[in-house]
């Protein structure tokens, strides 16, 4: 059974960075592509960043292109989101997810989430 666990999460001010981590058990990493969403309370799962498979490609939702970094470590199993200079609309609890797909672009193509982990970014 694949598990997920995301950490990382914080409450900073703006400008700030953090670096989420996603860790995997049950499969190796390299059988996924593998993404980051953002959730808002009342509001839809948001797609922030995904990795193919391999890392080959990435795409980014355009509110955080430039500014946040996914990297997939296939060796150590563990999915990373680099986020520099949050703001506050980046508030939000983070979730990672894992697809079959080559480039899962939304929520349903993910077969495995994780518990999601809070990040509060405050003016």
């Amino acid at each position: 059974q694949v598990h997920l666990a995301e950490s990382g999460g914080a409450s900073v001010q703006t400008g700030a960075s953090l670096r989420l981590l996603c860790t995997i058990s049950g499969r190796p990493l390299s059988d996924f592509a593998m993404g980051w969403f953002r959730q808002v309370q009342g509001k839809e799962r948001e797609l922030v960043a995904v990795s193919s498979w391999n890392g080959g490609r990435m795409e980014y939702a355009g509110s955080v292109k430039g500014r946040f970094t996914i990297t997939k470590d296939n060796v150590q199993n563990i999915l990373f989101l680099q986020m520099n200079s949050l703001k506050p609309e980046d508030s939000a609890v983070y979730y990672c997810g894992a697809s079959a797909r080559f480039l899962p672009l939304s929520e349903g193509e993910y077969n495995h989430w994780g518990q999601g982990t809070q990040v509060t970014v405050s003016s």
